[in-house]
Formats: C-alpha cells, structure tokens, sequence
C-alpha cells in the first residue's frame, strides 16, 4: 500500500483545539514548531513562573479533565502571537499571547468560562525552548488512519482521528503495522524520523471534540479489543527538513 501523510496538525495551546497545517518545516531532535509552545496551569499547578520548566500534564488544564475545553476553536498566528478563541463561530477572546497583556485577555476569559470547573485562577504559560507534551523528550506524534478506522470497528461507532491528538496522521497504512516500526526509522522526503514508543491513550480520547462531551471510553475499548492502549506512535526527528499534505511516507529500518 502507498503510505502518505494524509493531514498535519499542531496544538498551539495545551488542551484548546488543533490547527491544521499544509507543511511544516522540522529540525533535528525538535518536534513541530508552536506546537504545545503555550499552556494553562490551574491554581494547584507546581509549575514556577519564575523558573519555567517542562511539568506533568496535571499541572495544566486539559481534556482529560476539562473536556469543555473542545468545545473552543482557537486559531494561533505565529507571526504576531495573536490567539483567537471562537465558541460556535463567534468570537469570545483575542490576545497576543507572547505578551503579558495579550495573556491577560486570555486569562480572563478562560477564568470566567472555567469559573467553579478549576482550582484557583487559570493563567496561560510557555517555558523558552520547552514543549508541553507529556513527556519531556521532544517528539512527533503519529498516528495511522487504518488503526482509527479498526477502532471504530471495535467501538462501533465512528471516531474522529482528532481525538488522538496527532500531529502527522498518515493514509495508506494496514491497521496497527505503525506498531511494528518501534526503534525502526520512516522517511518523509528528506526528513527522517526514528521512532522510538507507542502512544498509550488516557481519558483525554474520551471526548468528543466536535460536541465536548465524553461519547466514547477509548482507552476501555482498546484494553477490551487491543490487550494495550496504545494508538500511535511517537517518532524523533533525526535528520530535518519540509514535510506536506500528501508527501510519500517509507520505512527505511
């Protein structure tokens, strides 16, 4: 089967919604760029503002416990750090998130929107050279459409490839063979990717995010029909460069 990336994706803001991308350019042991740059850390955080590290996901708002996150459409221009957050097509916040005063605007609506959800008051952080993904090590997520389609066979009932969070979800792929790839390395043009563990999945996959609601128990269903709860795969850039919508995607060993 022709393996191709199918679509790419980053996530601007810890927990808000994914932004779809055309390309990207990646480099050498960093994962894509503006992904999980920014978070929101709640009032019981241990995450120090005057010393900002990478920290467990705990320490932030995020859909495993917050699902009425995904019921917010964020856009993210890089360009100008402006953040753009929507409910139902209209919008209800707008900053500059790279500077104190756009974080602010941010802050308050999340607050206000979050109000009696979260402990103490949100405020939305970024740690210089840091990512906010669960681990610590910088890596690219993927996921293999043909798993998602087998996981609806299992769950029936259809589920968005969005739930999983990824940011290269790849088309062309028998169901689970991404598993396989562990410690094995994938070509995407001249980029090359090793890939180094399965993803397993928590209650974050448990939300809709089309209606933020909890629809589906994802990971009771992959322990139930998988034995594991794993989907996806994490991967380190090794050698850098451009990778679109539609690139050819080759296990090279």
């Amino acid at each position: 089967m022709n393996t191709a990336v199918a679509k790419i994706y980053r996530y601007p803001v810890k927990g808000l919604s994914a932004q779809s991308l055309g390309g990207v350019t990646l480099a050498p042991g960093e994962g894509l760029p503006e992904d999980r740059r920014f978070a929101i850390i709640h009032g019981a955080s241990g995450f120090d503002t005057s010393a900002p590290e990478w920290r467990p996901r705990k320490d932030f708002l995020m859909l495993a416990k917050n699902e009425r996150l995904a019921a917010l459409e964020t856009d993210y221009d890089a360009g100008t750090g402006i953040l753009t957050v929507k409910r139902n097509g209209r919008q209800v916040a707008r900053g500059q998130i790279t500077s104190a005063t756009g974080r602010l605007l941010i802050n308050q609506f999340i607050a206000a929107y979050m109000k009696g959800e979260i402990p103490g008051t949100p405020s939305l952080v970024e740690a210089p050279g840091v990512m906010f993904t669960d681990t610590p090590e910088k890596y690219v997520s993927i996921v293999n459409l043909g798993s998602v389609l087998d996981i609806e066979r299992v769950v029936q009932a259809p589920v968005d490839p969005i739930r999983f969070r990824a940011n290269l979800l790849l088309d062309g792929l028998e169901p689970w063979s991404e598993a396989k790839w562990i410690g094995q390395s994938i070509a995407i043009g001249d980029v090359v990717l090793k890939v180094v563990e399965p993803i397993e999945r928590c209650a974050a996959t448990e939300v809709n995010p089309v209606t933020a609601t909890r629809d589906i128990n994802i990971p009771l269903h992959l322990q139930r029909g998988y034995s594991h709860r794993n989907c996806g795969v994490y991967a380190k850039v090794i050698r850098g460069g451009a990778v679109a919508v539609g690139d050819p995607v080759q296990l090279i060993g």
